[in-house]
């Protein structure tokens, strides 16, 4: 199941010659079927995971042990949250209309992202930090007064869940039905079958009545949510123990906030990334950012809400110091990136101009020749996703906290976004390759490794 959730398609119309709007990875089963296990299990184990970390204490021989007994079918039914709990909808519905409207009516500067395979230039409103800053401080404002109790989102949080994949499935396939009907741009079409069509996407850029999909459902709601949801578990940690917030806990909230935060400060660096320049707005994006985002990437905190161990403050401090140089190194790493193509090379990293190589290609239908800049220095000469490496070792560090108390729930998003990672550098590469040619192998020549330097 974990290597079907980062299945990424490589569909049958995008094998056209000069298309490089996508690229194989090093997983297999990108073809219909894999897409449609991936769409039957991974609602599933959403739940599941949730049972067996919030009931079972991360055991999940002991879930295991149920199936046996009362078979797989009627475990999962028995175990299965509400999706119809009225409380639920209205957390669901008052966090997500609030993300629309800030994302609507923020302030914020017009940006223009990279130009598209057909052509076409996203153009988005910086609002993102601006918008982060209201949501935490209505929380606490919200908390403070009395309006808002945080651990009702941990108590509800299996409900939560059950809601939000009947939300999120019906969401994608409303999106397949614009894809049809009124797509938002030329950059779009079928994939060659409905289920690679409701899995994939229809669009790469979607807008509804002026909202960007997958910048609502990316940024404002999955990665929003990853920063209110494990506030509200710590809530839950303090009321367990007497208002106190146990230092574990601490610790693992202090650094996914200050990851959280740099996402937000770097926002419009992400829209211009692989997952929102070449993965379309479909199951895989949609629902993994409204359902597999709350599930999986705040499983560690929710798993120590309840189970965080005691831990000295020198291995509180050794932990929250080794997952910040982490994170300043993943920030660096991508703002060197950033800044290198906001300035078109013509700045400094490291106190000298950057080596770069001009890369020539084609958009996918063939009509205009362009060029970008490949970075081959700072960061960028380590490897070719050097960035890869931090972000894997910070996601560690706010796992450590809970010490050998468990495995399953506090160190399962660190195994899955390894493999993702991984996957996602070799399907980057193979994309890259398809779109610069020999200018790209004359760039790996110089970065000659993917992800770790001198390994791989």
């Amino acid at each position: 199941l974990l290597l079907a959730h980062t299945l990424f398609i490589t569909m049958t119309s995008k094998k056209q010659q000069g298309d490089w709007s996508a690229g194989d990875g090093i997983l297999p089963g990108r073809a219909v079927l894999g897409p449609l296990v991936l769409m039957l299990t991974t609602p599933v184990f959403s739940i599941v995971f949730y049972h067996v970390v919030a009931h079972l204490d991360s055991n999940f021989w002991a879930f295991l042990s149920m199936i046996q007994e009362h078979g797989f079918f009627t475990t999962v039914y028995s175990i299965w949250p509400s999706p119809w709990d009225a409380v639920t909808w209205k957390l669901i519905t008052s966090f997500l209309g609030f993300e629309l409207l800030l994302q609507k009516f923020l302030p914020g500067q017009q940006f223009e992202a990279t130009v598209t395979p057909k052509g076409n230039r996203p153009v988005y409103k910086a609002n993102g930090m601006a918008a982060y800053l209201v949501t935490l401080a209505t929380l606490l404002l919200g908390t403070y007064l009395g309006y808002f109790h945080p651990a009702l989102v941990f108590d509800k949080f299996g409900n939560i869940l059950s809601s939000m994949n009947v939300f999120a499935l019906l969401f994608c396939a409303m999106l397949l039905i614009k894809g049809h009907v009124a797509p938002s741009s030329t950059d779009s079409g079928s994939n060659g079958s409905v289920v690679m069509d409701y899995y994939w996407g229809m669009e790469l850029y979607p807008q509804i009545l002026g909202w960007d999909v997958k910048m609502f459902t990316n940024c404002r709601a999955g990665m929003m949510f990853w920063a209110v949801g494990i506030l509200c578990f710590a809530h839950k940690n303090m009321q367990l123990h007497g208002g106190t917030l146990q230092l574990g806990m601490a610790v693992n909230v202090a650094l996914q906030l200050i990851y959280i935060t740099k996402f937000f400060y770097w926002e419009m660096g992400y829209m211009c990334s692989m997952d929102i320049q070449h993965d379309r707005a479909g199951y895989y994006i949609c629902w993994g950012c409204l359902v597999w985002v709350p599930s999986v990437y705040t499983s560690h905190s929710f798993y120590l809400a309840q189970h965080a161990p005691p831990i000295d403050t020198f291995v509180g401090l050794t932990i929250f110091l080794f997952g910040f140089l982490c994170i300043f190194i993943n920030y660096d790493s991508d703002h060197q990136r950033y800044v290198f193509r906001q300035t078109s090379g013509k700045c400094q990293l490291w106190g000298k101009v950057p080596r770069k190589i001009v890369a020539h290609y084609t958009t996918s239908n063939g009509n205009k020749s362009r060029t970008s800049l490949l970075l081959v220095d700072g960061w960028w000469r380590l490897s070719r996703h050097f960035h890869y490496v931090p972000e894997i070792l910070a996601s560690l560090a706010w796992s450590l906290p809970a010490l050998d108390t468990g495995f399953v729930g506090p160190y399962f998003y660190v195994i899955f976004l390894t493999i993702l990672l991984t996957d996602r550098a070799f399907r980057d590469d193979d994309r890259c390759r398809k779109k610069y040619g020999k200018d790209w192998e004359t760039y790996c020549e110089i970065v000659p490794y993917k992800i770790v330097p001198g390994i791989v």
